[in-house]
């Protein structure tokens, strides 16, 4: 039996070994090399002194650290939630379809997601355009004229948003249809034969059956939205960047514009703490929330 046992565990460890070697390679060796440059001024390039906790100072103290950590954590806000929300509303609806019509719909609503964001940006931009945007009609009727939506503040944050989720809710979609399909249809013919409405049977059968995938859905996109970058950084080139600032984007911005690896690794850390504590306590909060 202890030879057997000592034979599972070399086994074991030979097939493990490479992901174990690749896993450290490739991220915790980089988290290291992370934190000991944040305690640097290095370049971005090449090696620099050690400053103790200087540059963590200086980012408590940084008005545009804490104008990205706002504009993160509202974008956060204007995405998560409402897109989660929005794609279990979708694949509700997608959901009493059938045959060949409810795979036409489905691949609609998905291909967006299998865009590049250049394209996304390009697609956007121009139906957004001052001067010919079909988009123009509908903001005229809202603010009561045209409006140049990515040179104007108020309407820049909620603009990307919207079009994030347009782009990114395909994936949450197939996961709701997944978990969807996974309930019984006995169990809506009970709540029927019960006298039970299509509101009663949403919260009753469908909602605490879908519940883990809803958790799943919403920590993929708090992590997903926690790291947005390249749709504000797009949209804001030529405009008021740093009013739009967003977290990664200050990375970019102090790493390959300013050359302060130090400085910009700190906030990379930041940012890394910031989503590990977020998604752990986000998930923990909801699947407690969904055992009781």
């Amino acid at each position: 039996m202890l030879r057997n046992r000592r034979s599972e565990l070399l086994a074991a460890f030979v097939l493990i070994l490479p992901f174990v070697v690749i896993y450290g390679w490739m991220f915790v060796y980089p988290t290291i090399q992370m934190v000991r440059l944040s305690f640097t001024d290095a370049p971005l390039i090449g090696e620099g002194k050690y400053v103790g906790f200087k540059n963590y100072v200086r980012m408590f103290k940084d008005p545009v650290f804490r104008k990205a950590v706002w504009n993160t954590a509202y974008f956060v806000a204007l995405t998560v939630v409402p897109g989660t929300a929005v794609a279990l509303l979708i694949a509700l609806m997608v959901s009493r379809l059938k045959g060949w019509l409810q795979s036409v719909i489905l691949a609609a609503f998905f291909l967006p997601y299998i865009l590049p964001v250049t394209v996304v940006y390009v697609i956007w931009d121009w139906m957004t355009n001052v001067q010919f945007g079909m988009l123009q009609g509908a903001i005229e009727w809202v603010a009561g004229r045209p409006v140049n939506v990515w040179r104007t503040i108020p309407w820049f944050m909620p603009g990307v948003a919207v079009i994030t989720i347009w782009w990114t809710n395909g994936f949450s979609i197939l996961l709701f249809l997944a978990g969807l399909r996974n309930i019984p249809a006995e169990l809506y013919e009970a709540a029927q034969l019960d006298g039970a409405t299509r509101w009663q049977m949403f919260t009753r059968v469908t909602w605490p059956l879908i519940w883990p995938v809803t958790v799943l859905c919403l920590t993929i996109q708090l992590i997903l939205q926690l790291k947005i970058f390249d749709q504000v950084y797009l949209f804001a080139v030529g405009g008021r960047t740093q009013a739009t600032m967003v977290l990664v984007q200050y990375i970019y911005e102090q790493a390959f514009q300013k050359n302060a690896g130090g400085y910009s690794a700190t906030i990379a850390l930041a940012l890394f703490v910031i989503v590990v504590t977020f998604s752990v306590l986000q998930f923990q909060i909801l699947r407690i929330r969904g055992q009781r």
